[in-house]
C-alpha cells in the first residue's frame, strides 16, 4: 500500500491507473472512493470522476498528526471487481 503525506490545509488529487492491471482492454465502468476513519474533521472526498482506465479523487482537510486509508474500488467492463487503498498521513508543512 503506498503512502503519501498531505497538509490539513490543502486540497489534493490522487489518481489510481487501473490500465496496468487489466491489459487486455477492459475498461472501468464504476468507481467508489472511500475514506477511513470517517470524521467530521477528517480527510474527506472533495470530488471523484473516473474514466476508462483511471479513477481520481480529491481529498481535502484532516487533523495532522493522523493517518487514513483512502480506497478505491473499481468494477470493470467484463464483471471484476478490484480495490486499491492508499495510506494519508496529515501533518503541517
Amino acid at each position: 500500500m503506498a503512502m503519501m503525506v498531505k497538509d490539513p490545509g490543502t486540497r489534493i488529487d490522487i489518481e489510481f491507473d487501473w490500465a496496468a492491471a487489466y491489459p487486455d482492454g477492459q475498461a472501468v465502468m464504476t468507481s467508489e472512493w472511500a475514506v477511513a476513519p470517517e470524521a467530521p474533521d477528517g480527510v474527506a472526498l472533495a470530488g471523484a470522476a473516473h474514466d476508462l482506465v483511471r479513477a481520481t479523487a480529491t481529498l481535502a482537510g484532516g487533523v495532522a498528526g493522523r493517518v487514513y486509508r483512502v480506497s478505491n474500488r473499481v468494477t470493470m467492463s467484463d464483471g471484476q471487481i478490484d480495490e486499491r487503498s492508499l495510506t494519508v498521513r496529515v501533518e503541517e508543512r
